[in-house]
């Protein structure tokens, strides 16, 4: 099978879907024309490689010429569009199963049961917050699962992570060294790292929580600007804001831009995620760098070793974040 055979299935360029497969920028083509060419890479059985046949002959007497069927498990949205940094990671997963000549079986939610629970792949990799029993019930049918997430599920099953915490605690720290005092908080509370990195560091540097400026939300657009609206019509004066992801950042600008009249001065703005595109804006988003590439780079070689028993213990990877400094912070 060659790239040229899916582009002429598809009705595009070798060049595109050359692009498309092997890039890990989701820029590259529409969404729609992505779709259509990870489909008919599937369906036509695309393998850049063949490092991953040898996987299958280290199992019990399978065959050697069927490709490993990984799906992808979304824990904590309904939409993957929903949420950039998920899709971007789904892209980056994409890309580097084929590269490891390994198939995405499907992609399913937490929320459809019990698709959620019977994958029918040689392995699932969760994106995510996954709840406990959700893990568990993916435990009693597959062995092979690997989480990539903020919050550690502290050995549980195969984890690569980019600690939430650390990178809340980068964020809230630099807003101090800037100056910063009031810092307000936009984002998930409940067993949230993130959370948890912000009232940690305040805290650490003696300041004490105002509660009125926490406003827990889905970390979705519209919910960030409902709460920093409703933090502006709040009785506490606030300099800076720490939102949990990037898209509730960009909804906090977008809102303070169209209320810049009834601010007494500019407000800082800092996030976490740092997603290609999102911070093309005015004033440029300063964020918390995630290496989504990497982590979805060792994932799946995470995914593989387990798959052939390379390892048995459950093993954690750890990325470092680092801050992304932009136009939306400014000293007090």
């Amino acid at each position: 099978m060659s790239l040229k055979e899916i582009a002429e299935r598809v009705g595009t360029s070798v060049s595109t879907v050359s692009r498309v497969l092997n890039s890990a920028s989701p820029k590259c083509a529409s969404q729609e024309l992505q779709e259509r060419i990870w489909t008919a890479a599937h369906e036509l059985g695309y393998r850049p490689n063949e490092a991953a046949r040898a996987l299958r002959s280290s199992g019990a007497g399978t065959d050697t010429e069927t490709p490993l069927r990984i799906s992808v498990l979304m824990a904590r949205f309904r939409d993957v569009e929903s949420d950039p940094f998920f899709a971007d990671l789904l892209h980056c997963l994409k890309t580097e199963l084929y590269a490891q000549g390994a198939l995405l079986h499907r992609v399913v939610y937490a929320e459809d049961e019990p698709e959620a629970e019977e994958t029918g792949s040689d392995g699932v990799i969760v994106l995510g917050r996954c709840s406990q029993s959700l893990l568990e019930r993916l435990q009693a049918r597959n062995r092979n699962i690997v989480g990539i997430w903020r919050n550690t599920m502290e050995f549980q099953v195969d984890e690569v992570v980019c600690d939430g915490k650390k990178a809340a605690e980068l964020a809230v720290e630099y807003l101090l060294e800037l100056g910063h005092r009031s810092i307000a908080y936009i984002g998930d509370c409940s067993f949230e790292s993130r959370y948890v990195g912000y009232t940690g560091t305040l805290i650490r540097h003696d300041i004490p929580i105002n509660y009125r400026l926490i406003k827990s939300t889905d970390q979705t657009f519209a919910q960030g600007r409902r709460a920093i609206l409703e933090l502006l019509e709040g009785e506490s004066a606030f300099s800076a804001v720490f939102c949990a992801n990037d898209i509730t950042a960009v909804s906090v600008l977008q809102t303070l831009n169209e209320e810049k009249r009834r601010m007494k001065r500019p407000i800082s703005v800092i996030s976490i995620d740092d997603i290609e595109g999102l911070w093309d804006q005015t004033p440029a988003l300063t964020t918390v760098h995630i290496p989504r590439q990497e982590m979805a780079h060792m994932a799946v070689q995470t995914m593989l070793d387990l798959i052939r028993r390379g390892h048995q213990e459950a093993v954690r990877i750890e990325f470092p974040c680092k801050i992304i400094r932009r136009e939306s912070c400014f000293p007090r």
